[in-house]
């Protein structure tokens, strides 16, 4: 076993909420704007074309950021709770 695997497997055994706090710094580690390959480059820019694109048509309407953050907030919170009671 590597050593990376030794330490995912590590890792694993921590409660949830260390496990939360490893991936926020992991993820604060990784180079901003940058993506493991080019496909997921370029599935992003066609993502982000077609949500402008729908904007711009109507087709959608924008959320407040800080409306958006409280909803994502809850529902991850509803989730863990779903997740926990299970």
């Amino acid at each position: 076993m590597t050593l990376r695997d030794q330490i995912i497997q590590q890792a694993l055994t921590l409660p949830p909420e260390d496990r939360e706090y490893m991936a926020d710094l992991l993820e604060g580690s990784l180079p901003v704007g940058e993506f493991r390959t080019e496909e997921i480059a370029d599935a992003w820019s066609q993502e982000i074309d077609r949500r402008i694109s729908a904007y711009d048509l109507g087709e959608t309407t924008a959320v407040d950021f800080d409306v958006a953050l409280d909803n994502m907030r809850q529902a991850l919170e509803t989730h863990r709770a779903n997740k926990a009671a299970q």
